[in-house]
């Protein structure tokens, strides 16, 4: 399937540190949130996966913040000599290291038999810490013919001064994710055959052996956009993943 992806509107401006772009949704987005539901101070131990119920997971937007404590044991890395994306396709969520992986699963069945992850990874270098996000298609969907390509990338934050944060907005097959407050971005289609719709179920977990707490999450059903045509009265009701 080699359908054109079109991502949601974005702000882009330069980071302060004058090194890169940030991207982040347009604040119209925001207008379209419904049915907030929020998970403060919890902590999730090795292993853990809690669903977050309450919105309509098929088409939702979602935000995230991580503290990680005993930053001094994180795993070893030397980031001049590794590709992000080829760690992430080695060491998906399913492989168990130090901090991580951990984040969401989003468009996953009940029994996370599907299951598309965003998460992190923490490692150290010889100088400071490195923040590794990736997004896993390897459990997307149960269809075999479709492209599972796993997606990574550093993120330029030091998660001894900030949280490790996370945005995800859902649209169906579209999942769009922004880590470290727009300093990392990846977009990605897939195709569920049975988390669709009302059956689609989201999940924060944390399958690294070290303990991760969730400063904050706050997760809303996104509403279908109203796009007045032409400037005649009346609207036209569509997904808000067709405002682009």
């Amino acid at each position: 399937m080699d359908n054109p992806l079109q991502s949601i509107p974005r702000q882009i401006w330069l980071d302060r540190n004058g090194k890169q772009l940030v991207q982040w949704p347009v604040e119209e987005l925001n207008s379209l949130r419904d049915n907030e539901v929020y998970v403060y101070g919890k902590q999730l131990e090795s292993g853990s996966v809690f669903e977050v119920s309450g919105i309509t997971a098929s088409q939702a937007d979602i935000e995230i913040m991580f503290e990680l404590p005993k930053l001094e044991e994180a795993e070893f890395i030397d980031t001049s000599l590794v590709d992000p994306q080829l760690i992430c396709d080695k060491q998906d969520a399913s492989v168990t290291g130090k901090f991580g992986p951990f984040g969401l699963l989003a468009l996953a069945t009940k029994d996370l038999t599907e299951q598309t992850a965003i998460f992190f990874r923490v490692f150290r270098d010889h100088k400071d810490y490195k923040v590794l996000m990736c997004s896993d298609q390897k459990r997307s969907s149960l269809r075999n013919e479709l492209d599972k390509t796993t997606y990574g990338a550093f993120v330029d934050i030091d998660p001894q001064r900030e949280m490790v944060s996370l945005r995800t907005l859902i649209d169906h097959s579209i999942i769009e994710s922004f880590g470290g407050k727009g300093r990392s971005v990846i977009t990605t289609r897939v195709y569920p055959k049975l988390a669709i719709n009302d059956e689609a179920h989201l999940f924060a977990f944390n399958n690294g052996s070290l303990s991760v707490r969730v400063s904050r999450l706050n997760a809303w059903s996104m509403n279908k956009a109203q796009i007045t045509a032409g400037g005649e009265p009346g609207t036209i009701s569509e997904d808000f993943s067709r405002m682009k």
